[in-house]
């Protein structure tokens, strides 16, 4: 009997002992899973932070990119016009020297003919008569009027010993003449002139066969 009794209470005595162990491992286990929930719960709490912060910087960037555009936009806007602008600038300011030089050129038209006439004037005085003051004052405007047309770029072309070039000459007649090569300029009836390098009138020649 006492051996029974002795025995059931060390059965007792283990019995409590296994209980009180798989307690403490639940309790354990419980407090492990808590920490875990708590961290997954922490993780996903960061990860959703990180999302929306990911969000805003995405919504910050695209206004911001928005923004770009349009400056750039205006920009590139800005810079036609000015390009434009600079192009009419100089396509204005080549008219007007186009004008002006079709305007002097037309001048310049209506003067040779009163030179023609001062070289023909001067040209027909006798040597005996041109040591008169008169005639020496016209030689004086003469020289004057050809020393102005000269400083504003009116020149005569050569003619005369030159081989004819029909850029310059207008050939009027042609002559069998041996003192000349073929194809040079024997005479001039009327003279020619530019105004910068540009044919204002041409020389009437004759030409050498």
């Amino acid at each position: 009997m006492v051996k029974e009794a002795v025995e059931e209470a060390k059965k007792a005595a283990a019995d409590q002992e296994n209980a009180e162990t798989d307690k403490e491992e639940t309790a354990e286990g419980q407090e492990e899973a808590k920490e875990e929930d708590v961290k997954e719960g922490e993780d996903t709490e960061e990860t959703q932070q990180e999302k929306q912060g990911d969000k805003k910087f995405f919504g910050r960037k695209n206004k911001k990119d928005k923004k770009d555009e349009k400056i750039e936009e205006l920009t590139d806007k800005l810079t036609r016009q000015m390009a434009e602008f600079d192009n009419f600038r100089k396509r204005t300011e080549k008219e007007k020297s186009q004008m002006y030089e079709v305007g002097a050129k037309d001048i310049i038209e209506k003067i040779l003919p009163v030179v023609d006439n001062f070289e023909r004037g001067l040209a027909a005085v006798a040597e005996e008569d041109k040591e008169h003051p008169f005639m020496q004052g016209m030689d004086k405007v003469y020289k004057q009027l050809m020393t102005t047309l000269d400083e504003i770029g009116v020149k005569p072309i050569e003619a005369v010993g030159q081989e004819f070039n029909p850029d310059f000459h207008n050939a009027v007649m042609h002559v069998e003449n041996e003192n000349f090569g073929e194809n040079m300029v024997a005479e001039e009836f009327q003279k020619g002139y530019t105004y910068r390098d540009s044919v204002v009138r041409h020389s009437m020649v004759k030409v050498a066969n």
